[in-house]
C-alpha cells in the first residue's frame, strides 16, 4: 500500500542486497523515497547529488565501516544536519553508545522489526528536531 504523503528521501548505506531490498520495500510502502549505496564512495556520490533527508547507516561494511563514514559525514558542514540512524546487528553492551559517539542520531538493531521501522525512524528524527 503506497502512502499519499511523501515523507522524505532516505539514503540507505548497506552492502547486503537482501537487507537493501527489504528496507526499500518497507519504507517505500510507508511513503519514503529510498536511495541506496553499497559503500562509502557511493554514499558520498549520493549525498553530493543532494535531496537526502535521512541516512540509514549499516555499521559493518567492507572498506569503511559505518562509524567512520558517519564521523566523516558529520564533519562536513553541508551534510552535518542530516540525521544518521545506525542500523546494525551490533547489539553488545556499548555498541549503541559507540554509534552515538560516532555521530549517529539514533540506533535501530537488526534483525529489523519491519512493523515498527517507520515509527522508529520518525521517533528518532522528531526527537532530534525537537532538541
Amino acid at each position: 500500500m503506497m502512502s499519499d504523503i511523501e515523507k522524505g528521501t532516505i539514503l540507505y548505506v548497506e552492502d547486503n542486497p537482501d537487507n537493501r531490498n527489504l528496507i526499500r520495500r518497507v519504507l517505500s510502502a510507508e511513503g519514503y523515497s529510498v536511495i541506496e549505496a553499497v559503500n562509502a564512495n557511493q554514499a558520498f556520490d549520493k549525498l553530493e547529488a543532494g535531496g537526502i533527508d535521512i541516512i540509514l547507516m549499516d555499521i559493518n561494511m567492507p572498506d569503511m565501516d559505518g562509524y567512520t563514514l558517519t564521523a566523516k559525514i558529520k564533519a562536513m558542514d553541508r551534510f552535518s544536519q542530516i540525521p544518521i540512524i545506525a542500523v546494525t546487528a551490533n547489539v553488545m553492551r556499548g555498541d549503541r553508545e559507540k554509534s552515538l559517539d560516532a555521530g549517529c542520531d539514533g540506533y535501530i538493531q537488526k534483525p529489523i522489526d519491519i512493523d515498527t521501522l517507520g515509527m522508529q525512524i520518525e521517533r528518532i528524527v522528531t526527537r532530534r528536531q525537537n532538541g
